[in-house]
This record gives structure tokens, C-alpha cells and sequence, in this order.
């Protein structure tokens, strides 16, 4: 058996839910008296007899099994969590989106409007854009690079060593004690990310072509393209290319709702739980998602819609938290002072909707779990923030069902889901230039006797998920109370993953038990 790594205690304030919340103080411990045992167990008492928190959790220990039939509210994102779509299609058209507004607009290399049929190959998910070197970085859990590229072309292991060493990367207290961005780097976690990865690769290699820059200042244009074609008055004003192309052809792009996930929503109705729907998504694209995927009556799935909810600031930003709008002909009205009913509404935050919570179930602290694609927007801000149930929608756990292949063998036989013959490659399944989502090997030592590290990734998902699971309709047919082993410290690394974890986690046959 190859051992992984034993993963660093997180830092308070880093990592970790608790220490973050804790504020992280440098302060020693008061010192504990001697002879005291009266005072100790009246501090014990205090302790047992403290309050659950009520960020939203209703209290939540995360500890031992979890069941869906303990929760009394399910929220659900909706991009790539109900509505999934064709990868390799949608893939394509976000590209395309983005490059045509750079090439017409900023007067970037028209070649960047040209794409190999294998090129999707270099999208996937967990990687880390160093904006002002132009590096895309693939991190272990302790922060060091794995694998890195500059532009596309991937970097040699003498090559990684010589620019970042064995120690952390020099951003990595920043990113993974918030799961976040910044002007200096960007995390790719999701399917609407990824195509600007590639484009961005290619970007580097362009300005390279003409002079090698020390710093490269082409963000702002990304930034630009992303909002010139995903802006609220996009959809309605038929701005950009995306919104034109899937209101024209939404088949090409979107995937159906399978009937036993719309059986499994009514069931969870039926069973008396409060469903809601919040995604960041403005009203009219959402209307049309879920009318095209689920159906006209989509509505009568939910008690509550919640659209443009600005993840993750829906859950973060307290305590100066954006209010709720009312919409009228999917225009935002009014801001409103407090929520008192279901219903459909814009913006908003998570601490308002939690007192609505309280009105419909009756409870002062109902049990929400909320399901999510993006750990940056769902999953890290509902469980950090709002103390909910997290479970993580993991398409990689369709693909990654092979090992870590050794430095330069061939691909193994059981990889599937190439597009050959001038398609674009499925961008979930194993990118050969990024390798396994979850482990890989240290940069020099491929060849070596040498224990796999996780990546970070891998890391935040045992961290902040209750579960991971490859999609709703993976668990839509058990029972309401079927037991689901968490993600605990107490439980081995591959313990959360249903219906089964993923292979590259598992080498040789064997778990691993987390540290």
C-alpha cells in the first residue's frame, strides 16, 4: 500500500471552520489552577450546558452518520447541481464567449478563436491562476505545487523546484483559509470557470510569443469578458454570446432533469421538509433552466426561489447583508425589510431567510443541508457561515476511476469518455496534463518509493462537506433516512464519498485513515 501523507494541522483561522470563527488568537491559554476541581467542573457544566450556535445549522455536531430525513430544510444550487449540462458543449461555447469578446473588443490574437479538438484536456477544476506570472498551479493540501504550467506548457519537476521549492505556495494562507479569491490569483472550481482557464493559458502564451512579460496584466480584460456575457441585462438584451446560444438551441446545451430526482423533490415535500432554490443565476435565465430541464410547474417544487443571491456574499456578508428584492417582470423592486412568506426573491442573505426558516418549520433551529457544485460559492460559505449541511456535487467522481498512472506511461484501458474524431474531450474525466483531481505525486520524485500527497482540493472537500456525491439522482432512489457516513476526522479519508469513493484514493485496493 502507498500511504498518503499525513496532512498538517490547520492553523487557527485556516482550514478550518471553527478556527476561522474562533478569530485565530495568538493569546496562551490562561493558566489552569492547581487544587481547583470545583472550579473545573463548574466550567465543565458551563460547557455541556452552552447553546448550540445558530448561525443556521440548528446546532449541527457533524459528527457520526448523516441523514437527509434529520434535515427539515433542503437547499439546492442549481447550475451544474439540478441542471447539469453537456460539458463538452457548454465547455466550448463559454470559450468561444469569452476569446470573441477579447479578439473583437480588446484586439487580442484572433488564433485564440481557434481550439484543438484535445484542448479542454488542460481545464480542471482545483487549479490555482497566479494572475501576474501567468502560472496555473496545482497545490497539495499543505500548499506546496504539485504540478504547474506557464500558459499551457507544463512545467518540468526541476523546473517547479527551482521557482517554488518545496514550501508553500506564497498565497496559500490567503486561499485556503477562505476558500477564496483576490486580485492576485483565481480559483477555477467550477464548470462556468474552467473555459477561461484555457483561454487565459493561451493568453500567457501569446504575449509570450511577442516579448516575455515579468507580470501580465490581461486580467482586467478576462474580467471584462465575463461580464460583458454574464451580466444581469445580458439574458434579456441578447448581449454576448451565451445567452443567444442557449436560449436557441437549450437542448445542445442542457440535460434533462431524470424523473427520480423530480420524484425524489416531491417526496421530500411530501415528507414535510422546506424546499429552496438559491442560485446566483438572475430570474429569467433560471426560469428557463428549470422550465427546459424540470418542467413548466417547476415552481410547485420549491417554497422558496431565491435568484441573483450573489454566492458566496449571500452567505458571508454580514453584518452589512444585501436585502431581499421583490421581482416584477424579473426586475428587482424594492428592497425589503425583513422576509415574512415563501415565495420568489432577489438577492438577499442567509440570516434573514433563516428567521423565515424558523416561521415555516416551527423550530428555532431548524436542520438545513444545502447541495452545491462550487466549493468557493456553496460549499465552504454554508458550512463556515452558516453552519448548514454541505453536500458536495462531485462529477469528477464519474471519472476519476483509475489510479495515478507512473511519469510517462501510457493511458490506462479503463479511461473512458474521450470524444474522439475532431470532438472536445469530456472535461471531468482525468486530464492527462493535471492528473487525478484528488492525489498525485511530489514534483522529482516520480519515480520514487514515495507516499502520494492529497491535493488541496481533495483536502477542502473532507473539510467542509457533510458528503460528496456524483449527482442528485445517484442517491434519489434510496430511502428518506438511508445513514450516510460523513466526513469526520474519526472516520477513514474516503469515508464521505457516495456511492463510492473515488479509485485514486483507494491504491491498492486499501483506505487510508485520515490523521
Amino acid at each position: 500500500m502507498i500511504p498518503l501523507r499525513t496532512p498538517k494541522r490547520p492553523r487557527a483561522g485556516e482550514g478550518s471552520p471553527a478556527g476561522a470563527r474562533a478569530g485565530g488568537s495568538d493569546r496562551p491559554a490562561p493558566r489552569r489552577r492547581k487544587h481547583r476541581p470545583r472550579s473545573f467542573l463548574l466550567l465543565l457544566l458551563l460547557f455541556l450546558l452552552q447553546p448550540p450556535l445558530r448561525g443556521g445549522g440548528g446546532g449541527l455536531a457533524m459528527q457520526g452518520d448523516f441523514s437527509l430525513a434529520d434535515c427539515d430544510v433542503m437547499g439546492f444550487d442549481l447550475d451544474h447541481t439540478l441542471c447539469r449540462y453537456h460539458l463538452p458543449q457548454s465547455a466550448r461555447l463559454i470559450y468561444d464567449s469569452f476569446a470573441h469578446y477579447l479578439v473583437t473588443e480588446k484586439g487580442y490574437d484572433k488564433d485564440l478563436l481557434t481550439l484543438a479538438p484535445d484542448s479542454l484536456d488542460f481545464c480542471c477544476k482545483g487549479l490555482v491562476l497566479d494572475i501576474e506570472e501567468g502560472n496555473f498551479l496545482k497545490l497539495a493540501e499543505d500548499g506546496t505545487v504539485l504540478r504547474a504550467s506557464h500558459g499551457t506548457k507544463c512545467m518540468t519537476s526541476e523546473e517547479i523546484l527551482e521557482t517554488f521549492g518545496r514550501r508553500e505556495w506564497k498565497h496559500f494562507s490567503t486561499v485556503s483559509g477562505m476558500v477564496s479569491r483576490s486580485a492576485k490569483y483565481y480559483l477555477y472550481d467550477n464548470y462556468f470557470d474552467l473555459p477561461g482557464a484555457l483561454l487565459c493559458a493561451r493568453v500567457v502564451d501569446s504575449l509570450d510569443q511577442h516579448d516575455r512579460q515579468k507580470t501580465y496584466d490581461f486580467w482586467k480584460d478576462m474580467v471584462a469578458a465575463i461580464q460583458h456575457n454574464y451580466k444581469i441585462s445580458a439574458f434579456k438584451e441578447d448581449c454576448g454570446m451565451y445567452f443567444p446560444e442557449v436560449k436557441n438551441n437549450p437542448d445542445k446545451y442542457l440535460q434533462r432533469c431524470p424523473e427520480s430526482v423530480k420524484k425524489w423533490l416531491k417526496q421530500l415535500k411530501s415528507a414535510g421538509k422546506i424546499l429552496l432554490l438559491i442560485t446566483s443565476s438572475h430570474s429569467d435565465y433560471c426560469r428557463l433552466l428549470c422550465e427546459h430541464t424540470i418542467g413548466n410547474d417547476f415552481e410547485e417544487y420549491f417554497d422558496v426561489v431565491i435568484t441573483n443571491a450573489l454566492k458566496p456574499g449571500f452567505f458571508s456578508h454580514t453584518p452589512n447583508q444585501r436585502p431581499f428584492r421583490t421581482l416584477e417582470n424579473d426586475e428587482e423592486q424594492e428592497a425589503l425589510l425583513s422576509l415574512d412568506k415563501p415565495g420568489w426573491y432577489s438577492q438577499g442573505n442567509t440570516i434573514q431567510l433563516y428567521e423565515l426558516l424558523k416561521k415555516m418549520t416551527g423550530k428555532l433551529d431548524p436542520k438545513v443541508v444545502y447541495f452545491g457544485d462550487s466549493m468557493h460559492s456553496d460549499i465552504f460559505p454554508a458550512r463556515h457561515y452558516s453552519n448548514w449541511e454541505t453536500v458536495f456535487i462531485l462529477e469528477e467522481l464519474l471519472g476519476d476511476k483509475v489510479t495515478v498512472p507512473a511519469e510517462n506511461e501510457s493511458e490506462p484501458l479503463e479511461k473512458k469518455g474521450k470524444y474522439e474524431g475532431g470532438q472536445l474531450k469530456t472535461p471531468y474525466f482525468i486530464s492527462e496534463q493535471w492528473g487525478s483531481y484528488f492525489v498525485d505525486r511530489l514534483p522529482g520524485l516520480e519515480n520514487a518509493e514515495e507516499t502520494l500527497v492529497r491535493t488541496w482540493s481533495c483536502k477542502c472537500i473532507s473539510t467542509y462537506s457533510t458528503i460528496a456525491i456524483p449527482s442528485l439522482e445517484a442517491i434519489a432512489d434510496l430511502p428518506l433516512d438511508y445513514r450516510f457516513t460523513r466526513f469526520s476526522s474519526n472516520n477513514s479519508a474516503t469515508a464521505g464519498y457516495y456511492p463510492s469513493p473515488p479509485r485514486a484514493l483507494l491504491p491498492i485496493e486499501e483506505s487510508v485513515t485520515m490523521k
